[in-house]
């Protein structure tokens, strides 16, 4: 029994089947995506999609769909589905009759006496999609058409009808290659089995809509190119395998090739399976080096805070794998010197490293080594913060950090209508604080008992350190409402209850006075928490925006104000466990609990980015979220830790 699976009448009612999403991802940074009855709705949807290092990285879509057809009798009927406006032509989703989902997304098509499956697996470790076609049942030979759609675009544009595009193909064993643009990587169609003939007849389709970014107010039509058509003969119990890849393959292995991958993939029989396995998919390794993926399909690779904020989750909880951890942490230190040490846009981000090897010494890592290791940027990261040395955020005299740019939202809120920030938040940052008062504590600490020691650094910080001490409070705390203020500015406290005063009683150095935690955690219960996750604005506030829906302006004005986030689960649920110890275990389980239920909608078997405020809670954002995935296997393991001492 599959572990997700949908029937026939979610299937053929487009209003369900068109909101579920397939979406599988290699550690090339590839992925497949398009909905379960294989609609494309987003212009990100499509067969394959690759990074392409002559275009920085980023990601272009080659393959959009791959149409089926069967013809028996002198009868054809065609499986494939496409949108022109309000019209969907042709309309094979009326033939499926299953979907499930584990451990390769498998479709089945029920024609009168023909059953014919296709199952789509994306290759883990090449850019490269393949689908396996089985003909099941069949009372006479068949013979099956295949039209490639081709795209050669960024993921985030649209293509129109070219008449610069080089359409002519090459022949390749077992199929044929095409590259439309300079620039691009071939893309070589090739299938298991030499009786396969192509016939060509270059055509645009054009007007392909795509029904996601209509609705959202984007533009959302594009003409693709269908080169010809590939045609073979297959009888009841015939298989045959097809590869869209960058490289050549060799045709004649692609079946075992297929069994072996799917077969080394193992079964997937719960929610925490999910969450193992899109962890390690988040861990791209491309080009010999390692770093994480934000999510799919839009989501970008090698990100400083959201790679601060995944890894030792999506590392040291998953396979223990300290290695991972230090190598990819070693990149993203390579990689981002800029923000790390000179100006970055989200300044609370920096700060997270301290957090970050805290966590890595809770896991067991010697203390002595990781300061040695690390040490040395930790105190770098703090120098970079004291007065002149970054424009965007500064120490002030009471030690604090004072946020400001004109028009530029500094911090993970950062959402922006008509190029103006939704939350500005400029001035003192509570959670930025928060971070800035832990990252200095701990690198006292390592410093004191493990460093040279350096008697200047211990000095001068010990002082700041004492200064944020004495000032936090006076700063943030609003007595009357017995909770944190969001930002402190030239106005005085911003008193809109935000998750951002989670982080400043969460963190393991907290400048907090402990008898305002019970108060401050007693607000984020009452206002913030959902049944997914933690709101980004009490629905109390008069901005507050429940439903995350409709155009882009609309969306953004509700990202973070109402929307939720799974990702601060974790950090509420370790902070639940700390304050009220094992009694705290029912109310986790529930929270967590919520999100097996959704595993069957929006990206199916995957971890959504966000959800609506309000109740149903709805998901949105990006399908596959590093964030919510690291946060939710965080919950695991603390389930699974007081799980004893809960009974």
């Amino acid at each position: 029994m599959a572990f997700l699976k949908f029937n026939k009448p979610q299937l053929v009612n487009l209003s369900y089947s068109l909101k579920r999403e397939i979406i599988c991802a290699n550690k090339t940074g590839a992925y497949c995506n398009t909905s379960i009855v294989t609609c494309n709705t987003r212009r990100y949807h499509g067969l394959l999609a690759v990074p392409v290092d002559r275009f920085g990285g980023e990601k272009h879509l080659l393959l959009s769909s791959l149409d089926e057809s069967l013809i028996m009798n002198g009868h054809q009927f065609n499986l494939g589905i496409h949108c022109y406006g309000d019209i969907y032509e042709p309309r094979g989703h009326k033939y499926i009759v299953d979907f499930d989902a584990d451990p390769i997304p498998g479709i089945t098509y029920k024609v009168g006496e023909i059953v014919f499956r296709k199952s789509i697996l994306l290759v883990p470790d090449n850019d490269q999609v393949m689908i396996k076609f089985e003909l099941l049942e069949a009372p006479a030979p068949v013979t099956l058409q295949f039209k490639p759609f081709l795209a050669f675009r960024n993921i985030h544009a649209l293509t129109e009808q070219n008449p610069l595009a080089k359409t002519a193909g090459r022949p390749v064993k077992g199929g044929m290659s095409w590259n439309l643009y300079d620039g691009f990587p071939d893309l070589n169609l090739q299938f298991g089995s030499k009786d396969v003939a192509f016939h060509p007849s270059g055509y645009w389709y054009n007007g392909i809509t795509y029904s996601d970014e209509y609705r959202r107010g984007f533009d959302c039509r594009e003409d693709l190119y269908m080169p010809g058509i590939f045609e073979t003969g297959m009888k009841a119990g015939d298989t045959l395998v097809f590869s869209a890849s960058v490289n050549e393959v060799d045709p004649d292995s692609l079946g075992k090739k297929f069994d072996g991958y799917v077969k080394a993939m193992g079964p997937i029989t719960s929610g925490h399976d999910q969450l193992v396995r899109w962890a390690d998919l988040f861990k791209q390794n491309r080009n010999g080096r390692k770093r994480i993926t934000a999510g799919f399909s839009w989501l970008l690779t090698g990100l400083l805070r959201e790679t601060l904020y995944c890894l030792p989750a999506i590392t040291l909880l998953t396979d223990g794998s300290t290695e991972d951890f230090e190598e990819i942490l070693d990149n993203l230190i390579s990689d981002e010197q800029e923000r790390l040490f000179h100006r970055t846009t989200q300044v609370e981000a920096p700060l997270r490293l301290a957090g970050v090897l805290q966590q890595y010494i809770e896991f067991g890592a010697d203390p002595a080594y990781v300061w040695k290791k690390y040490g040395d940027v930790v105190k770098k990261v703090i120098e970079s913060y004291a007065p002149g040395r970054r424009k965007e955020v500064a120490m002030q005299p009471n030690g604090l950090l004072w946020a400001q740019m004109e028009g530029v939202a500094l911090s993970w809120m950062n959402a922006y209508v008509d190029g103006r920030p939704v939350t500005e938040r400029a001035g003192y940052q509570v959670e930025t604080n928060a971070f800035w008062y832990n990252s200095i504590c701990f690198a006292l600490d390592m410093e004191g008992k493990y460093g040279k020691p350096d008697a200047d650094f211990l000095k001068k910080w010990t002082e700041v350190r004492d200064l944020v001490k004495k000032n936090f409070m006076p700063v943030f705390w609003i007595p009357e409402r017995r909770y944190l203020a969001d930002y402190v500015d030239g106005n005085g406290q911003n008193r809109q209850v935000r998750p951002n005063m989670l982080y400043a009683i969460w963190v393991e150095n907290s400048p907090v006075d402990v008898e305002a935690v019970q108060d401050i955690l007693k607000v984020i219960d009452n206002e913030l928490v959902t049944a997914r996750g933690i709101r980004t604005l009490s629905p109390r506030d008069v901005n507050y925006k429940g439903v995350y829906e409709g155009t882009q302006t609309e969306r953004d004005l509700a990202y973070h104000q109402g929307s939720t986030r799974p990702s601060l689960l974790g950090p509420y649920v370790g902070l639940g466990f700390r304050v009220r110890g094992a009694s705290f275990w029912k109310k986790a389980e529930w929270l967590r609990e919520g999100f097996e239920e959704d595993l069957s909608k929006h990206g199916v078997g995957a971890f959504s980015e966000l959800y609506d405020g309000d109740p149903p809670h709805e998901a949105h954002g990006a399908i596959a979220s590093a964030l919510s995935t690291a946060s939710l296997l965080k919950v695991d393991y603390l389930l699974n830790m007081y799980k004893e001492e809960a009974k």
